[in-house]
């Protein structure tokens, strides 16, 4: 019943995922590498975490 008023983990992720690579594409058009190297690696590891969250949810069903 209060399932509703649960947060999804996946969405939540999945939008930090997408404005790092936002934030990282902008450093590297300024030309800032070190900070788009630095959000690139962020961005993958949250990737990584959404993989596995998928993963998991696959094997439960």
């Amino acid at each position: 019943m209060f399932g509703i008023f649960k947060k999804n983990p996946l969405k939540k992720l999945k939008d930090e995922y997408e404005a790092k690579l936002k934030d990282a594409m902008e450093a590297q058009r300024s030309g800032d590498i070190f900070n788009y190297s630095q959000l690139s690696k962020e961005a993958d590891i949250i990737h990584k975490k959404i993989k596995l969250i998928e993963s998991e949810t696959d094997d439960n069903n």
